[in-house]
């Protein structure tokens, strides 16, 4: 009876140890945007349970989290956010977080002094009466080289909270940093054959980084995070006749259904035959995109066809 009884007791204890384990949570991950959700899935693998808050199609400028948005953030592990005047909800999110061991970590505060400002160039249009200094330029995620820096620190970060997993994340880490340069390698050497090394959008310009990476020059209507909507008749004309100017073949927009300001850009040109173009900045990206095949690489290498037809 003794032995039984011990036995029992063994396989009870086992029993115990092996639903614990089975019970034991993956790393749980939430990421403001796209971009970030996308780069911890390739870290990560199947060793995170990823949520993605702004899944909606409700683009970074305008989302408010809502109570079910606030829990998310409250439990996680790790709280990956861009960090600019778009995420200033996030100080009281993070106060009221039930996860003391919680890291939250900020895409510009990571990159330090990579991060840019705000640029206003000729013609743009802008808010007279923000005379104080620029607000930080949000839009770090469309350079592939801020990619590359970003990715190793998420790298970092996921090994420290857990690293039992630690050679899965270093190995996807290594592997998708290759694929990040051999991209930036494709823009640099598509940049260098274009014949004009400028562009020009009809609207809202998150391109900065990516511009100012592959040394091209580029005239907007307004500056990325600009809330402005309606371009001025001043504006207007300006861009027209830079397209005249420069004998451009199309102007670009950022991706949405309405392109009204490009196509008023391109009414107002002598030729009025220029293409209407998007680059996209996934700040609307959602996780139907995932569905539908869709990842950082992919949407980028596509910006780099439309910037293929926009700069030849």
């Amino acid at each position: 009876m003794k032995k039984i009884f011990s036995v029992l007791i063994i396989a009870a204890l086992l029993s115990g140890v092996i639903a614990a384990k089975s019970e034991a949570k993956n790393l749980s991950v939430v990421a403001t945007i796209f971009p970030i959700y996308d780069w911890v899935r390739e870290i990560a693998g199947e060793k995170a349970d990823l949520t993605l808050l702004l899944d909606n199609g409700v683009d970074l400028h305008s989302y408010q989290p809502t109570v079910d948005d606030m829990v998310k953030i409250s439990t996680c592990d790790i709280f990956i956010y861009v960090g600019g005047e778009s995420d200033e909800w996030v100080e009281n999110a993070l106060k009221n977080s039930t996860n003391k061991n919680q890291i939250a970590v900020n895409l510009l505060d990571l990159l330090g002094s990579s991060v840019k400002h705000e640029e206003i160039v000729e013609g743009m249009q802008h808010e007279h009466e923000h005379e104080h200094e620029a607000e930080l330029d949000e839009h770090v995620w469309l350079s592939l080289r801020n990619a590359m820096k970003i990715c190793e620190k998420i790298s970092e970060i996921l090994s420290s909270v857990a690293p039992e997993n630690q050679e899965i994340y270093s190995l996807n880490t290594q592997i998708y940093l290759e694929k990040l340069a051999r991209l930036d390698e494709e823009y640099k050497s598509v940049i260098e054959k274009a014949e004009r090394k400028v562009f020009l959008f009809g609207d809202r310009f998150p391109f900065r980084y990516l511009a100012d990476d592959y040394g091209l020059k580029y005239y907007a209507a307004f500056s990325g995070c600009s809330a402005e909507t309606e371009a001025s008749f001043e504006t207007v004309i300006f861009l027209a006749k830079k397209t005249d100017e420069l004998n451009l073949p199309c102007v670009l927009t950022i991706e949405n259904p309405k392109h009204k300001i490009a196509q008023t850009i391109v009414n107002s040109t002598g030729e009025k035959n220029q293409r209407v173009l998007s680059l996209n900045s996934m700040q609307s990206a959602t996780l139907n995109d995932v569905k539908n095949g869709e990842n950082y690489l992919s949407i980028m290498k596509k910006n780099l066809e439309t910037l293929k037809i926009a700069l030849n």
